[in-house]
C-alpha cells in the first residue's frame, strides 16, 4: 500500500490569514468611524436639538390664564365679576370608549343629562386633544370622592377654574354683554390680530356688548410657569414662574339703579330706552325689553335654554336700543321744524289752515292729518304742540327731500353714532340718490311727504334717537356716545379716562332752536300731546311724542287700534330731555306695538326722570298707570 504526503504551503496560509486579519480589522475600524461619525452629529451638529427635546421631556411649560377684569357701573355696583370653583375635565384624546368612561364617572359624580348634551356639543366645537369640562362647580363633597377614585379614570382631572357671574342677571345683558367658549372663528380672529399667543389655555372671550368689545382690556396678559415633571408626569419642582397679569376693570357710565327703574317701567312690554347726558355723551341707562340671562352662556348654553330664547317671538337676544329699526314717526317732527326755520322756508309766526288733509299740487290725493277735520289755524308752535300732520306735508314738500336729507342729517339720523359696543346698525335717512341706487326708481313728491312726518322710508334706532335729541338739548353739540367712563388697573388706579368727545357743532341761530325748544316745552303741558305725562311735574321738561305705522291702511280705511292684532299696532315713541333750561338726560323710549307715544311711552320717561332728577322710585300706581293712559290719549 503506497502512502501520499500532502506537503502543505504554511506561506501562502500565512499570507491568507495575514489578508483576512486585515480585513476584518479595517472592517471593524470602519464600524467603529462610523459610530464615530454618527455620536459626533448627534452630540455635536444635534446636540441643541437633542438637549431641547430631552428637556421638553423633563421641563413641562403651562399657561396661567389670567383674571379676568371685573365690570362696574358709575357708582360702583359689579356687574360682572369671577368666582372660583372645580371643574371635572376630559382629555377625550386619551380616551378609548367615551361614552363607557362617562357612564362609569357618573357613578362617582351626579353626571346629568344636559351635562352629556353640553359635553357633545363642546367636543363638536373644539379638537381631541383639549380639555373640556363634563361638569362644573363641583362641590367639595363630589371632588373628595373623585379623588379618590382618580386612578380609574385615565385622562380625567379635576381643575380649579374662574367662572364669570353677572350678578344682575337680566338687567342691562345687552351692554354688559357675556362670555362664551371660544370657538373656531375666534381662534381665526386671534390669528389673524396676532393675539392667539395669549390666549393658550384660555377657553373663553366676550361674545356681545362690552365683554366684547372691550375684550383686550378685560382679558389681561397670559402667564407661564415652568415645571420639571418625572416619566409619569408628575410634577417634580417649579423651576420659573411668569405670573399672569390680570385684565384690567371698567367702570361704566351706565346707572345701574336707573337701569333697573327704566327696565321695571317697562312691564312686561317690549321696546327700548336710552338716556344720555348731553354735555359729555356718556351712556346712563341702555334697555332693550326684553332682555336674557348671560349667565346661561358662561358653561355654553344648553338646547333647551337656546331655543326658549332663539325661537321666542318676543326676540329676546336681539338689541333693540342698538340694532333695532322703526319709523321715527312724529318725533321727526321737531328736526323738520328746525330745518324749516334755518333754510327760511319757514318763520314762527308763519300758519296755515288745517282742514284735516294736505294735497299736492294737481293732486286729488290726499294724505290726512291724524285729526279728522283738522287743527285749525297752525303756526309752528302749535304744529309741535298737537303734532299737527298736515303742517308737516306742506313743509316736506316746500323743502324737498335733498333739504331734508343734508339737515336732518346733522342729527346723527341715518348713520351709526359710533358708541363704543360693536353691532350698531346705521339706520336709514332716504334720499334721491338712496332710492336710485337700492330700487332702481326716482323720487317722487309722495315720497317727500311721508318722510316730512317720519314715516315712508325713514328708519332710525332708539340709540339714534337719543343722540338727536342730545344734540337739540346741548344746543347742536354733537358728543359722541359711550358706556365706558374709566379703565383702571387691579390697583383700581385710573389707566384710562374715556373723556368726552365733541364731534362736532351745528350753526344754528340761537332764535330758530329756542323757538322750536319752547314748544317742545309746551308739549308735555295742558293741551300738548305728553300732557298726561308732564301733569304736576317738579321741573320743567321738553318732549315730543310719536307713533310710527307697522301696518299699512288702504286709502280711506280708518285705523282702529282694538281692531288690530297686538303685533301689528302702532308703535310708541317719545323723546325728551330735562331740566329744560339746562339738561342733564336726554332720552328717547320706544314702546313696540305700544300705541300713542304720550300715553305709553312719555309716562316711560316721566319715571326714569323722576328717579334720576329727584331720586323718585316709581310706585305700583305709576306703572300701571301708563296702561290706563292708553285709553285716555287720542294721537302721539
Amino acid at each position: 500500500m503506497s502512502r501520499t504526503v500532502e506537503l502543505r504551503n504554511h506561506p501562502r496560509e500565512l499570507q491568507n490569514f495575514q489578508l483576512r486579519l486585515a480585513f476584518s480589522a479595517g472592517f471593524v475600524l470602519l464600524l467603529f468611524l462610523l459610530l464615530f461619525a454618527r455620536f459626533s452629529y448627534l452630540q455635536v451638529s444635534q446636540r441643541e436639538h437633542y438637549h431641547t427635546l430631552a428637556e421638553a421631556n423633563r421641563i413641562s411649560i403651562s399657561p396661567i390664564v389670567p383674571n379676568r377684569g371685573l365690570i362696574f357701573d358709575r357708582n360702583g355696583e359689579v356687574l360682572a365679576h369671577n368666582y372660583s370653583a372645580y371643574t371635572l375635565e376630559i382629555v377625550p384624546s386619551k380616551i378609548g370608549d367615551l361614552e363607557a368612561l362617562i357612564n362609569e364617572l357618573a357613578t362617582v359624580v351626579e353626571i346629568a343629562a344636559r351635562d352629556r348634551k353640553r359635553f357633545k356639543k363642546l367636543m363638536e366645537e373644539s379638537k381631541r386633544f383639549e380639555s373640556l369640562p363634563i361638569r362644573t362647580r363641583l362641590s367639595d363633597v363630589e371632588v373628595a370622592r373623585f379623588a379618590a377614585n382618580r386612578y380609574r379614570f385615565p385622562g380625567v382631572e379635576i381643575k380649579a377654574r374662574l367662572f364669570r357671574q353677572y350678578p344682575k342677571g337680566e338687567s342691562a345683558s345687552h351692554v354688559v354683554g357675556y362670555i362664551g367658549r371660544i370657538n373656531d372663528k375666534d381662534l381665526e380672529r386671534l390669528e389673524a390680530n396676532n393675539g392667539l399667543a395669549n390666549y393658550r389655555g384660555s377657553h373663553h372671550m366676550g361674545k356681545i356688548g362690552i365683554e366684547q368689545s372691550y375684550e383686550k382690556e378685560l382679558h389681561g396678559i397670559t402667564g407661564f410657569e415652568e415645571m420639571e415633571t418625572d416619566a409619569a408626569g408628575r410634577v417634580i419642582r417649579v423651576i420659573s414662574r411668569t405670573p399672569a397679569i390680570s385684565g384690567n376693570d371698567l367702570t361704566l357710565s351706565l346707572d345701574a339703579r336707573l337701569q333697573e327703574v327704566a327696565e321695571k317701567a317697562f312691564g312686561d312690554r317690549r321696546g327700548a330706552l336710552v338716556a344720555i347726558e348731553p354735555a359729555t355723551g356718556e351712556v346712563l341707562a341702555f334697555v332693550s325689553k326684553p332682555g336674557f340671562d348671560p349667565n346661561l352662556f358662561v358653561d355654553g348654553i344648553d338646547s333647551e335654554n337656546w331655543d326658549l330664547l332663539n325661537n321666542s317671538i318676543d326676540r329676546p337676544l336681539n338689541n333693540r336700543a342698538l340694532r333695532g329699526l322703526y319709523p321715527p314717526g312724529s318725533t321727526f317732527k321737531p328736526f323738520m321744524a328746525l330745518a324749516g326755520l334755518e333754510l327760511k322756508k319757514r318763520w314762527p309766526r308763519h300758519a296755515i289752515n288745517d282742514s284735516g288733509y294736505f294735497s299736492l299740487p294737481g293732486s286729488t290725493h290726499r294724505f290726512r292729518d291724524w285729526k279728522a277735520g283738522g287743527h285749525g289755524v297752525v303756526d309752528l308752535h302749535k304744529s309741535l304742540v298737537v303734532s299737527c300732520d298736515t303742517y308737516y306735508y306742506g313743509l316736506a314738500n316746500d323743502l324737498g327731500i335733498d333739504n331734508i336729507f343734508n339737515f336732518v342729517s346733522q342729527f346723527g339720523l341715518g348713520k351709526k353714532t359710533g358708541i363704543d359696543i360693536e353691532g350698531e346698525v346705521s339706520g336709514l335717512l332716504p334720499s334721491q340718490e338712496w332710492k336710485m341706487a337700492r330700487h332702481k326708481q326716482k323720487w317722487y313728491a309722495g315720497d317727500t311727504i311721508s318722510v316730512g312726518i317720519g314715516q315712508g322710508y325713514n328708519l332710525t334706532t332708539p340709540l339714534q334717537l337719543a343722540f338727536a335729541t342730545a344734540i337739540l338739548a346741548g344746543n347742536g353739540t354733537a358728543f359722541r356716545p359711550h358706556l365706558v367712563k374709566q379703565v383702571l388697573n387691579n390697583n383700581k388706579e385710573v389707566v384710562r379716562e374715556i373723556a368726552k368727545e365733541p364731534l362736532y357743532t351745528l350753526n344754528l341761530n340761537p332764535d330758530n332752536l329756542q323757538a322750536v325748544r319752547n314748544a317742545l316745552v309746551d308739549v308735555t303741558r295742558p293741551g300738548g300731546t305728553a300732557a298726561l305725562a308732564g301733569a304736576d311735574a317738579a321741573y320743567v321738561f321738553a318732549g315730543k311724542t310719536g307713533t310710527s305705522q307697522v301696518i299699512g291702511m288702504k286709502q280711506g280705511e280708518k285705523y282702529v287700534e282694538s281692531k288690530v292684532r297686538e303685533r301689528f299696532r302702532d308703535h310708541a315713541l317719545f323723546i325728551t330731555y330735562a331740566p329744560a333750561e339746562n339738561p342733564k338726560i336726554a332720552l328717547s323710549v320706544l314702546v313696540e306695538n305700544g300705541g300713542h307715544g304720550g300715553s305709553t311711552a312719555a309716562p316711560i320717561a316721566r319715571m326714569v326722570m323722576d328717579y334720576y332728577l329727584l331720586g323718585k322710585l316709581p310706585s305700583e300706581a305709576a306703572a300701571e298707570a301708563v296702561e290706563q293712559n292708553e285709553e285716555e290719549d287720542e294721537h302721539d
